[in-house]
C-alpha cells in the first residue's frame, strides 16, 4: 500500500470509529467525512478492496442509517441505475458502498442478519446487467459529465464487484433473468426493457459470442422490441416506419400484424413499432386489428361487439411511449369482461373522466414524462383489467392494498372502475366498516397519511394511498379486540366473496403457535380437493404467509391471494397464488422454491406443492358450512407440514 493510500485509510478508520460512537439522531453530521473519504479511496486502483474489507464495520457504524439502504432486503436492483444517473454525490457513493456490502454478503465474507448470500448475488447480477456501461468502463461523454468526480470511483467499484461475482455469468444471467421475469407478464416492464436495451448495445458494441441457446434467447428479446416484423427488422425509426406503412398492400399489412402478435405473445414485450402499426390500421383496416392483437374467437367476438369502445381505447391509449398497453388491451378482450355492461360503461366514463390536481401530481411521477396524466391513467386501467396478476407493489410495503386491486380486477372490475374514478376525480374513496362510513380524504387529512410511494403503475399511484389509509383505519377500529385484525378487515375491505370464518396459526400477542395441528387440518379440509369433496376455489381468497429468505430466516407477515388449488402436469396437488411482490419466484429456504412456470402456472401465478404452501401459511379465510371433516386428513400430511414449518419460520415459535 502506497503512503498516500495508507494515510487516507487511516483517516477513514478514524472516521468510522467517530461515526460508530455518534448517537443515531446525530449520525448525519458524521456521515459526510466517511463518504468523502470512501469516494477518494474508491478512485484509487486498490481502494475498493480496502473498503470491501471494512464494509461490515462501515455499515455497523451507521452509514446507511435513516436512508433507503438501511433495509437491504427491500432494495430493488432496478433502481440502481437511476440512483447513479440522477442522484447527488452522496447518494452515488452510498450506492457504491451498498454494492460492496452485497458483494461481501454474496461471498459469505459478511453474514448479514437480514440478507442472504443468494439474494445478494441475484441483486448484483441484475444491478451489473443494468449498468453495463459502467461494468465495461464505456462511459459516453454525457455520462462522464453527469457523474463528474464520481466517474472513476464508480468504474473501479463496478470492476471490483464484477471481479467478485464473475463477468462470464452476467450476460447469460441477464438473458435468463429477463425471460424469467417476462414469463410472469408484469404490468410494469420498463426495467426489463432497459435490460434488453443494455443487452442489445453490449452485444452490438462488443460483438460478443454467446452460446446457441443464449444467442437465440437474446435475439428474440431484442427483435421483439426493435424489429419484430419485416417492415421494421432493421430498426429504421418510427417516422420511417410510418412512411412504409402507407405503401403496404393488404397482404403485407397482414404479415406485419402476424409478426407483431407473435413477438408480443412470445415474449410479453410490445414494440413501439407495434403501437404505430395498431394506430395506423384501427380505422382504415379494422379487420386486421384482431390479427395484430393475436385474439382468439372470444377476443374477436368481444371486439366486434364493442368496436366503438375498442377504437376509442386504441385512439386514446396506444402510443409508442405506452406500447405495453397493447398487451393489456388484448387481455381485456380475451377475458370477455366487456359483456358485463357496467364494465363497458365504466370504461366509457374513464375515457372522459376529469382528473384532480392531486391525482395529476401523482401520475406525473410515473412512466414517460411526455405522456399526459389522463392517458397514463387510462392506459394503466386497461393494463390492470387485462393483466390483473401482473400488478406489483414496487418498493413499498403495500401488499394489502395492491392485492385488493388485483382481487377487484379479477372478481369485480365494475367496482374497481368506480374506485379509480372516485380516487382520480374526487381525490377521495369512501368505504364502510361494520356500518360506519370511512373517507380516505378525511383520514389522510387527519393523520397526514400521505407517504411518498415509489415504482408504482399509474392506477396504484392514484388509488393505493387511499386504500392504504382506509386499511389502516379499519385496523385501528378493531385493534382492541384481542385477535388478528384481518379477521374483520379482509371481508370488509375486499368484498362479499371473502370467507367469513377465519383461522390463524399464531397468538397475536406472543407470536407463538396455537392449535397448529388443527390449523393445518382445517386448511386441508377446506382447500385440498382430496379432502374437501373436490370443491374448487370459486373466488380469490386473501391469505397471509410467513415470509422467509433462502436461509429460512423470518422476514415478516405478507399478504397474498389464493387463486386455485389443482393438480399439476405430474399430478401433484399445488396451490396457485398471487404474490404482490414484484418478483414472485422466490426461494423461501429449506428447499422451498416458489415456481412461476413449468408446473401448470398461468401468467402471473406462483405455485407450491400443497404441503410447502401450507407450511408457510399463517392466516386464511373459509366458510364453516363448506368445511369437511378435520379427522379425515391423514396424519402423515400434517406431520410433513409441521416438519417444513419447524425447519423455518415456526422453529422458534413452538
Amino acid at each position: 500500500m502506497n503512503e498516500k493510500l495508507n494515510q487516507i485509510i487511516q483517516k477513514l478508520d478514524k472516521s468510522i470509529i467517530d461515526l460508530h460512537q455518534t448517537r443515531r439522531f446525530a449520525k448525519s453530521t458524521r456521515v459526510y467525512p466517511v463518504l468523502n473519504l470512501c469516494r477518494r479511496i474508491m478512485a484509487l486502483p486498490e481502494g475498493n478492496r480496502l473498503i470491501y474489507e471494512r464494509i461490515q464495520s462501515i455499515e455497523e457504524a451507521g452509514i446507511f442509517a435513516g436512508t433507503d439502504w438501511e433495509f437491504p432486503e427491500r432494495l430493488q436492483s432496478t433502481i440502481t441505475a437511476s440512483t447513479i444517473k440522477n442522484g447527488d454525490a452522496s447518494l452515488v457513493i452510498l450506492e457504491a458502498l451498498n454494492q460492496l456490502r452485497f458483494a461481501a454478503v454474496a461471498n459469505d465474507a459478511y453474514r448479514h442478519p437480514r440478507l442472504s448470500s443468494e439474494r445478494a448475488s441475484h441483486f448484483l447480477s441484475q444491478s451489473m446487467a443494468l449498468n453495463l456501461s459502467l461494468v465495461f468502463g464505456q462511459l459516453g461523454e454525457a455520462e462522464r459529465i453527469q457523474l463528474g468526480s464520481n466517474a472513476d470511483a464508480l468504474i473501479n467499484n463496478f470492476a471490483f464487484v464484477v471481479e467478485q461475482i464473475g463477468l462470464g455469468n452476467i450476460i447469460e444471467k441477464l438473458i435468463e433473468e429477463i425471460w424469467r421475469l417476462l414469463l410472469q407478464r408484469p404490468v410494469q416492464v420498463e426495467p426489463v426493457k432497459q435490460m434488453v436495451t443494455q443487452l442489445s448495445v453490449y452485444l452490438y458494441e462488443t460483438e460478443s459470442a454467446l452460446g446457441n441457446s443464449q444467442n437465440r434467447g437474446a435475439e428474440r428479446l431484442i427483435s421483439a422490441l426493435y424489429g419484430p416484423t419485416r417492415g421494421c427488422q432493421e430498426d429504421p425509426g418510427l417516422d420511417v416506419y410510418r412512411e412504409r406503412l402507407s405503401s403496404m398492400d393488404d397482404m403485407a399489412l397482414r404479415n406485419e400484424a402476424l409478426g407483431f402478435s407473435r413477438a408480443m405473445h412470445d415474449t410479453g414485450l410490445v414494440s413501439p413499432y407495434h403501437a404505430v402499426f395498431l394506430r395506423y390500421i384501427h380505422h382504415k383496416h379494422n379487420e386486421i386489428v384482431a390479427i395484430c392483437l393475436g385474439l382468439s374467437s372470444t377476443g374477436i367476438d368481444s371486439m366486434a361487439s364493442y368496436s366503438t369502445l375498442v377504437q376509442h381505447l386504441i385512439e386514446e391509449t396506444v402510443y409508442p411511449e405506452t406500447s405495453q398497453v397493447v398487451l393489456g388491451l388484448c387481455g381485456l378482450l380475451e377475458r370477455g369482461i366487456l359483456y358485463s355492461n357496467p364494465v363497458a360503461l365504466g370504461l366509457w366514463r374513464q375515457l372522459y373522466l376529469p382528473i384532480s390536481a392531486e391525482s395529476k401530481r401523482k401520475l406525473e411521477s410515473t412512466g414517460n414524462a411526455n405522456i399526459s396524466p389522463r392517458v397514463k391513467l387510462l392506459s394503466g386501467v386497461v393494463q390492470l383489467l387485462g393483466q390483473p396478476l401482473g400488478l406489483g407493489q414496487g418498493n413499498n410495503p403495500l401488499c394489502q392494498s395492491v392485492r385488493a386491486l388485483t382481487m377487484w380486477a379479477e372478481n369485480d372490475p365494475n367496482y374497481l372502475l368506480k374506485l379509480i374514478s372516485c380516487a382520480a376525480r374526487d381525490n377521495n374513496i369512501q368505504m364502510y366498516f361494520e356500518g360506519g362510513r370511512l373517507s380516505s380524504e378525511e383520514i389522510m387529512a387527519y393523520n397526514g397519511h400521505n407517504k411518498p410511494l415509489k415504482d408504482l403503475d399509474p392506477v396504484s399511484a392514484v388509488v393505493v394511498p387511499h386504500l392504504d389509509a382506509i386499511y389502516h383505519r379499519m385496523g385501528q377500529l378493531c385493534a382492541d379486540r384481542g385477535e388478528d385484525i384481518h379477521k374483520w378487515v379482509n371481508p370488509e375491505l375486499h368484498g362479499w366473496w371473502v370467507g367469513r370464518d377465519f383461522s390463524i396459526a399464531v397468538d397475536i400477542n406472543s407470536g407463538m403457535l396455537i392449535d397448529y395441528e388443527v390449523f393445518i387440518r382445517r386448511f386441508y379440509a377446506c382447500y385440498h380437493p382430496l379432502y374437501n369433496g373436490n370443491t374448487p376455489v370459486v373466488n380469490l381468497q386473501p391469505a397471509g404467509i410467513a415470509s422467509t429468505d433462502s436461509l429460512s430466516r423470518f422476514l415478516g407477515w405478507h399478504a397474498i391471494s389464493i387463486l386455485r388449488v389443482g393438480f399439476d402436469p405430474e399430478s401433484v396437488t399445488r396451490v396457485y397464488f398471487y404474490n404482490p411482490n414484484n418478483d414472485s419466484g422466490q426461494n423461501w429456504g429449506s428447499g422451498i422454491q416458489v415456481s412461476t412456470e413449468g408446473h401448470g402456472e398461468r401468467f402471473g401465478e406462483s405455485s407450491l406443492t400443497f404441503e410447502e404452501f401450507t407450511s408457510h401459511l399463517y392466516i386464511f379465510h373459509y366458510e364453516i358450512s363448506e368445511q369437511r371433516s378435520l379427522e379425515s386428513v391423514h396424519a402423515e400430511k400434517v406431520e410433513k407440514v409441521k416438519e417444513l414449518a419447524f425447519e423455518s419460520w415456526a422453529g422458534s415459535r413452538i
